[in-house]
């Protein structure tokens, strides 16, 4: 454990209900191998010494489901299970309002990626020591089509490009002023915590480690097979 460092808690976004992907059940509660999706999530995080606590968000309706596994798997980082709302910054907000006023980093990762990657968590908080904002992502391997009414209208180029993944790190008070600007826009809406501080604090840099693809986002109860693949190769 680093001294005189800020304290790194991982937030795991558990709020989703599932219904916008056509799932019967909220994802996070898909079974992989026998564990729940967030269970795979959780334990990781638990398991790293650079995560000093862990707070899990939920939708209310699934509070119960999440303390059972909580108490099931002897999870002693986790130090709170807060409430989520309709939309996934509802979640962030949450953990932003709960933490706020501590001297924290604060880490959110979508419960839908469970096999999250030691080394990668270990590099965003490496990076947290010098700087107030860091994502994990991977280079695109594709080439992308900005399109426009179902046509091509331009072809950014692929070497500027990266998937986004989770977690997403920021030093409290910076996402905290974020969320603060961003309430007050009209037009807010955002798909992610880093969006939120690139659109409202555009001074503030936004810095990348490696990810890694074993992080990839279960979107459909196909991907479970590809996430089997992945634990097999661990």
């Amino acid at each position: 454990m680093i001294e005189n460092r800020r304290k790194n808690i991982a937030v795991v976004l558990a709020g989703g209900t599932g219904q916008r992907a056509g799932f019967d059940i909220p994802k996070q509660f898909y079974l992989l191998r026998g564990r729940t999706i967030l269970e795979y999530a959780v334990a990781r995080f638990c398991a790293l010494s650079c995560i000093d606590e862990v707070a899990i968000v939920s939708h209310r309706h699934h509070v119960a489901e999440v303390e059972k596994l909580v108490k099931k798997n002897g999870w002693t980082k986790v130090k709170a299970i807060l409430l989520g709302g309709k939309e996934r910054y509802d979640s962030s907000l949450a953990a932003v309002r709960y933490y706020e006023g501590q001297e924290v980093n604060l880490l959110f990762h979508d419960s839908a990626r469970p096999l999250v990657c030691a080394k990668a968590v270990k590099r965003l908080c490496e990076a947290l020591q010098t700087h107030e904002a860091v994502a994990v992502g991977l280079p695109s391997s594709d080439t992308i089509w900005q399109t426009k009414e179902g046509c091509i209208v331009a072809i950014p180029d692929r070497q500027f490009l990266m998937r986004a993944q989770t977690p997403q790190a920021f030093r409290i008070g910076v996402i905290a002023e974020a969320y603060r600007r961003a309430l007050n826009d009209p037009a807010f809406n955002v798909t992610d915590d880093c969006s939120v501080v690139l659109r409202y604090l555009p001074e503030m840099p936004l810095h990348i480690v490696e990810g890694a693809e074993q992080m990839m986002k279960l979107t459909y109860a196909s991907d479970i097979a590809i996430l089997e693949q992945f634990l097999d190769a661990e």
